[in-house]
């Protein structure tokens, strides 16, 4: 930490420290600061910096309001120069002064203590910086040690309100940190328990503060272990760049207070942790848009700046407790709302009159291999998975970031159908889906570009009568004119998971699977052309990170469930009728004739794509046991579980299973994006033996989401992104069967 000279100093050890008085033209030195128990001076001066003229020292006392103290006082604090008398020093440490070659007028001001001249008062309430009332001589006075002016001690707007007086508050802690590192050494101080007064008039109030003691419960702590950095006072013109660095996103306490700082760079946008971010007293006059994507501030200090606008991103920080804003010469309306309302006020304000931005690059198509377009002939699949967030998880309670226009449902069906339609996939699997806004907009709407569907509810909607059309589930569309429906399955995974041939009612399976409503559906489609079938499972599986037993069951189930489907469907006969109803007088260009249908020897030969929200990241219990065809019984997330046979023989799937985003894994960061998490969740699993990857939606603009702290936003409606991928039907590969051999007549003797 950046202490200077404090830096290895230890309260009350008595270190030496000769005089650091720089050298300032045409002044004197006042006498050394009087002790904590007595109201004057009566020490004489230092031996080392007598007064040329003894009878001027007098006027230079730590009680007079003159030019000395303009050049030594730390001029940002309402406190009429008391906070010094009352300064508690070790023997033999003397005040270190810095370099003060501005702000010298003493030649033209009569040296009165309270004259107007020199007065260091802090205002009551303005937002002005600047004090029209005073002589012009007197601005250059009014300005702290880092050149921050100061407001006036007569209000230019008197408020009296809840709002403004917090304002008041918390700009009265700030002021009292204008030391170098003064609130880092005053936690130190604390946390040591050494009695420490600071160089404030707020000692009591500081003392009393326990936020650097250690936990009574008797933890220790490391001392390694911490989360605010202390940058206050210390003259910084900019910040470096390695503050930004990731070994920095821990923070979640950062103070730049009495500083020099003009703008904050963009990358301050980085530090998402931060809780408290204090820039108050620098020369700020605007904030960056990247400001927004601090979204677990809950105090941002900016008192004495120059700020007249706060930018729109301020309104996506909706933990937002305290916005200091006192001392700025803030524009009309905003101060209104703050002054009205209080923080949140004005931070709705900004976000619900924020103007849509520049949409992002167009998501890049990855084409792995290239194929030809619009060929039925060509057994291709192109399909699509995207959890659209319900409407009736979409509140903003929980997605504060996002203006409510926006996060309407109006709004936000109509870029999903929009995105929908631009893909052009032939195969679209939706998540959270509620069952009126599949009978009354995706399924109508859908139809136009000539999909049909199939849909299921969660378990829950079997009892709630009426309300039930407003729970959510799955629903799987497939373009018409290619596809054929075989058959279609609703599986509510809890129920089969208690229903399954020697399960064991445990109460785990009971209080844990079995109340869980999440669901999977099923469709076994045919290509009208081709012959080739196709299976389609689309699920989501149930969300709570603390339920990952939970999560694995599900998986498990829906193999298990897909297994014995996919058997039975290499069974079905040919389909016979594969021609596509056409309406008389049609101008559709004519399609090819269909073909015969495949025959499949087993049911992993059969394409198979499962798709949807597993809420499972890379590495968990449910990604493993999908690529690695199985899972043992002593896996982690199961021990101490009783879940009958899964608990005693692990789980097996015969299929083989891969993600289709494998082959750029790594351009695909996240399919999740809100500003407490980002991950991959949703996956498009596919059967590597009969499937093979073509192609590749891929991700948005990272430079775009610089500046995005969470979805939805203007452009994607949902907190999940879509993605698609498509495939080539490899051909069937001949099983052989076993031979046995034969050695003649007498080898069966």
């Amino acid at each position: 930490m950046a202490d200077g000279a404090f830096r290895f100093t230890q309260p009350g050890a008595g270190q030496f420290y000769p005089s650091q008085h720089s050298h300032h033209r045409n002044q004197n030195r006042p006498a050394s600061p009087p002790g904590p128990r007595r109201p004057f001076p009566t020490d004489p001066p230092s031996p080392s910096r007598s007064p040329v003229n003894p009878a001027l020292s007098s006027n230079f006392n730590m009680y007079s309001q003159n030019g000395y103290q303009t050049q030594h006082g730390l001029m940002g604090a309402a406190q009429n120069h008391q906070r010094y008398g009352n300064m508690h020093m070790s023997k033999y440490q003397q005040p270190h002064h810095g370099h003060h070659n501005v702000n010298q007028h003493h030649g033209q001001q009569h040296h009165h203590g309270g004259q107007l001249g020199h007065q260091h008062s802090i205002s009551g309430g303005g937002f002005q910086s600047s004090t029209p009332h005073l002589p012009t001589y007197a601005h250059e006075h009014m300005q702290n040690g880092n050149g921050n002016g100061l407001p006036s001690d007569e209000p230019e707007l008197e408020i009296d309100n809840e709002h403004w007086r917090e304002q008041k508050q918390y700009w009265d802690e700030s002021k009292d940190l204008s030391g170098p590192n003064q609130r880092a050494r005053t936690v130190a101080h604390h946390s040591k328990g050494v009695n420490y007064v600071p160089l404030g008039a707020a000692a009591e109030e500081i003392q009393t503060d326990n936020r650097g003691v250690a936990p009574s419960n008797g933890t220790v702590v490391s001392k390694q272990t911490w989360d605010e950095l202390d940058l206050g006072g210390q003259g910084l013109c900019a910040l470096s760049p390695v503050l930004f660095n990731p070994s920095y996103h821990f923070l979640k306490r950062l103070d730049l207070v009495y500083n020099q700082l003009e703008a904050l760079p963009p990358e301050i946008g980085r530090l998402k942790s931060l809780e408290h971010l204090d820039v108050s007293f620098n020369q700020l006059t605007e904030l960056p848009e990247e400001i927004g994507m601090l979204s677990n501030l809950k105090q941002l200090l900016l008192f004495n700046n120059n700020i007249q606008s706060l930018c729109y991103e301020v309104g996506f920080l909706y933990k937002l407790e305290v916005l200091g804003v006192y001392g700025n010469p803030l524009e009309q309306g905003q101060r209104d709302k703050i002054t009205e309302g209080g923080t949140r006020k004005l931070v709705e304000y900004l976000r619900e009159s924020m103007p849509e931005p520049p949409p992002p690059r167009e998501r890049e198509w990855h084409q792995l291999e290239e194929i030809a377009e619009n060929d039925l002939k060509q057994d291709t699949i192109k399909a699509i998975t995207y959890n659209i967030l319900c409407d009736r998880y979409a509140t903003p309670s929980y997605y504060g970031w996002v203006p409510e226009r926006v996060l309407g449902w109006a709004y936000r069906k109509t870029l999903l159908i929009d995105e929908m339609r631009e893909m052009n996939a032939d195969i679209i699997c939706l998540q959270e889906l509620d069952r009126t806004s599949y009978d009354e907009f995706f399924r109508p709407e859908l139809a136009v570009s000539g999909y049909k569907g199939f849909y299921g509810q969660k378990g829950r909607a079997e009892t709630l009568g009426d309300h039930a059309k407003f729970v959510d589930g799955c629903g799987t569309f497939w373009t018409d004119k290619k596809y054929i429906l075989l058959d279609s399955q609703h599986l509510v995974l809890g129920r089969k998971a208690v229903e399954r041939p020697g399960a064991k009612a445990s109460a785990d399976m009971l209080n844990r699977v079995w109340q869980r409503d999440d669901i999977a559906t099923v469709v076994l489609l045919e290509n009208r052309v081709t012959g080739s079938r196709l299976i389609v499972a689309n699920t989501h599986l149930y969300w709570d990170p603390a339920f990952k037993d939970v999560k694995l069951i599900q998986a498990a189930v829906l193999l298990e469930e897909l297994t014995k489907l996919s058997d039975k469907y290499a069974k079905f006969p040919p389909a016979t009728n594969k021609q596509v109803f056409r309406f008389s007088g049609s101008e559709d260009e004519p399609l090819p004739e269909p073909g015969p249908s495949l025959a499949y020897s087993a049911g992993s030969q059969i394409p198979l794509i499962i798709a949807g929200d597993f809420n499972a990241a890379a590495g968990t219990a449910v990604y493993d046991l999908l690529t690695k065809k199985g899972m043992s019984a002593e896996h982690t997330d199961l021990i101490g579980r009783d879940y009958g046979q899964f608990s005693k023989l692990g789980m097996q799937h015969q299929f083989t299973l891969k993600s289709s985003y494998a082959p750029i894994e790594d351009e695909m960061p996240f399919t999740n994006y809100v500003p407490h998490y980002v991950d991959v969740l949703d996956y498009i699993w596919y059967s590597s033996n009969t499937l093979r990857v073509v192609g590749l939606l891929g991700q948005i603009d990272p430079e775009y989401l610089k500046r995005v702290p969470g979805l939805p936003n203007f452009h994607f409606p949902s907190d999940h992104i879509s993605i698609a991928a498509e495939f080539k039907v490899e051909k069937q590969r001949s099983v052989q069967k076993a031979v046995e051999a034969d050695f003649g007549p007498s080898s069966k003797k």
